[in-house]
């Protein structure tokens, strides 16, 4: 099956002034549109053409680097996207309670999530993630995903550049601090943590 560029769920100016509309407009309709059409070109006529984005990305870890890193993006941006909200109300029900247990705070949480997406060096991303029954804060790099570990992926923050330069230029505490502090989308995080597995791209 061919995949299709998601649309945002929420209008492009939504987030602003965090993620600008003018943002969106190159990272959702360039960036990530990009990584759709080259995922789609490379799996046509083979037989992953009827395969899900998670198998792809399964199949293709180790050992086909460009079919791997452009279906972990189409993967990773749509979760992204989902990871964010206009406005937050902050988390409650048992994910409030897992971050106690796990953080001590949402505050020390918030903390973690900045410090280490701030000190990621280069691109990649910054993850809440359930293992065993406990919340994390994890990160990859450049492409590389959970959606086919064994973390159950809760909320990601995109590090790349131009996930925030158009914005707060080089500045991505300024960047991790507007998106952290205010769009975190806890719900989305409450609906993964429920399902108990990686959520599924839209065909």
């Amino acid at each position: 099956m061919a995949f299709t560029l998601m649309p945002l769920p929420y209008d492009s100016e939504a987030i602003a002034p965090a993620i600008s509309a003018e943002t969106f407009s190159f990272h959702h309709g360039k960036h990530h549109n990009a990584y759709v059409t080259k995922t789609n070109d490379a799996i046509a006529d083979t037989d992953q053409a009827d395969a899900s984005l998670a198998e792809i990305i399964a199949a293709s870890r180790g050992s086909n680097a460009g079919l791997f890193n452009n279906s972990a993006q189409v993967w990773n941006h749509g979760f992204f996207w989902h990871s964010l909200t206009p406005s937050t109300s902050g988390p409650s029900g048992d994910l409030a309670d897992m971050i106690d247990a796990s953080f001590g705070s949402l505050d020390e949480l918030k903390g973690q999530l900045k410090a280490k997406g701030t000190g990621h060096f280069a691109s990649g991303w910054v993850w809440l993630a359930e293992k065993g029954g406990k919340l994390e804060v994890v990160d990859t790099h450049d492409a590389d995903t959970l959606a086919d570990s064994d973390y159950n992926p809760l909320l990601v923050i995109d590090l790349w550049e131009h996930a925030y330069y158009l914005d707060h230029q080089n500045a991505r505490p300024s960047y991790l601090d507007a998106v952290v502090d205010n769009h975190l989308n806890w719900d989305f995080a409450a609906d993964n943590l429920a399902r108990g597995s990686a959520w599924t791209y839209p065909a």
